[in-house]
């Protein structure tokens, strides 16, 4: 199963990274993902561009509340609160703020197709 994560606005690349490290700090969702960060595919003669995606690569244990408490404890921490969009199995949700169902919002999204 693959998560993706990218945030919209003039410093998503930092927001990114700092949740890459906070996700490989958690015990929970590092020992049941693989988290990486990465960018829109390369062509032929140009250059790398800009990452713009956290994508994790999660195993049978992987259990969505842990990635959703991890989020949340994250954003808690963030003076700018940026949009982020959530992608799961042709499922997507947009979080615009910090509000008390977000939790249950990115569950129900990254749990639906699993039933």
């Amino acid at each position: 199963m693959s998560i993706r994560v990218r945030f919209d606005g003039d410093h998503s690349e930092q927001e990114l990274q700092s949740l890459r490290q906070w996700l490989l700090d958690d015990p929970e969702v590092r020992r049941h993902a693989r988290v990486r960060l990465g960018g829109p595919p390369v062509r032929d003669g140009e250059m790398g561009a800009a990452l713009d995606v956290i994508e994790l690569i999660v195993d049978s244990g992987f259990e969505a509340l842990n990635f959703a408490l991890a989020y949340v404890a994250w954003r808690a921490t963030r003076p700018a609160k940026p949009s982020v969009t959530i992608e799961h199995d042709g499922t997507k949700i947009v979080l615009a703020d910090g509000d008390p169902e977000t939790v249950e919002k990115i569950v129900r999204a990254l749990e639906a197709k699993r039933s």
